[in-house]
């Protein structure tokens, strides 16, 4: 199945969990990838993966709350591969736990130049490139949190309900420019940011969805790939979540 023969894609936080996903499927189904981290040697690992599968990838250390790395991801697509077509912008972090009259002002601003600022620094490199290109699609990863909120988690949910926003807003300017861009909503998914959970935080989690288990990174991969393909062509400014029925509560 090859079915992004030919195209190019910027995936953000290829390093690990989802966006590890997206970037090998996407080179298993034909498409050049830039797998983008923070951790430089990560990125490097998620590459070599895909060329070792027989595909082509590049790596470059990425810090997304930084306007300057975000066109040079888009300037390495288009120097090493050729154009830009497809964009994943995944990278984020959850920040700390705290209620809002508590939680810290630097804290806030980390995740909010990282999950919110970053989408928008990726975006504002990538549309022009994937419109030079003839036009492709983005997808935004926001999360669950950008349609309900949680506790103790104010500036997360803040930037998920601001990727909604931002990807909305962006789809409805360039959807006569060939440029779709969707956003993705995924649940509590097994990727080792939880690993560090004992039995019963993980159970707690476990029970939040309807369908009694976690998420799998494979399972938001095949969603995002999904969005970027033809066979989403009629679908942009849209939210699509994978939460195991959790927001249907």
């Amino acid at each position: 199945m090859n079915e992004f023969e030919g195209k190019v894609a910027v995936v953000t936080g290829a390093g690990s969990g989802i966006g590890e996903a997206v970037a090998l499927l996407l080179g298993q189904r034909g498409a050049r990838v830039v797998a983008t981290d923070i951790d430089a040697p990560a990125a490097r690992k998620v590459a070599a993966r895909i060329g070792e599968a027989g595909g082509e990838a590049a790596a470059m250390q990425h810090d997304v709350a930084s306007p300057q790395a975000a066109e040079e991801a888009v300037r390495l697509a288009e120097k090493r591969f050729g154009a830009l077509h497809l964009a994943v912008n995944n990278a984020g972090i959850g920040g700390e736990l705290n209620p809002v009259a508590d939680y810290g002002i630097d804290a806030w601003r980390k995740v909010i130049d990282i999950n919110l600022s970053g989408v928008f620094y990726g975006m504002k490199y990538q549309i022009p490139a994937i419109e030079r290109a003839g036009g492709g699609a983005i997808a935004n990863l926001a999360s669950i949190l950008g349609s309900v909120g949680a506790a103790n988690s104010a500036a997360y949910t803040a930037a998920k309900h601001g990727v909604l926003g931002l990807t909305k807003a962006a789809a409805l300017e360039y959807a006569q420019r060939k440029v779709r861009i969707n956003s993705i909503g995924p649940g509590y998914i097994d990727t080792p940011l939880l690993e560090a959970l004992d039995d019963d935080a993980r159970s707690g989690l476990v029970g939040l969805h309807p369908l009694g288990r976690l998420g799998t990174a494979a399972e938001v991969a095949e969603l995002t790939l999904f969005l970027l393909s033809d066979r989403a062509a009629f679908i942009t400014g849209s939210y699509h979540l994978a939460d195991g029925g959790y927001t249907a509560q």
